[in-house]
């Protein structure tokens, strides 16, 4: 498992909170959803290879365009 490096971030309080409903509704904690939310966002980007195997249980990793 990769090393967890723990990182203080801000955000504004609308943002906060619509992520941590997108997180309940997804049955993740607000740490997991943001790591999600940024890991996507740097593999749409070509930033980050996208991990092995299914990306959310949703399957929205599996996505053809």
């Amino acid at each position: 498992m990769a090393e967890r490096k723990p990182f203080l971030l801000r955000m504004d309080r609308e943002v906060l909170d619509a992520v941590q409903r997108w997180a309940s509704d997804d049955l993740r904690s607000l740490n997991a959803q943001v790591e999600f939310v940024l890991r996507r966002a740097l593999a749409a980007e070509g930033r980050l290879k996208p991990a092995p195997g299914p990306a959310t249980r949703r399957g929205e990793g599996d996505r053809r365009e």
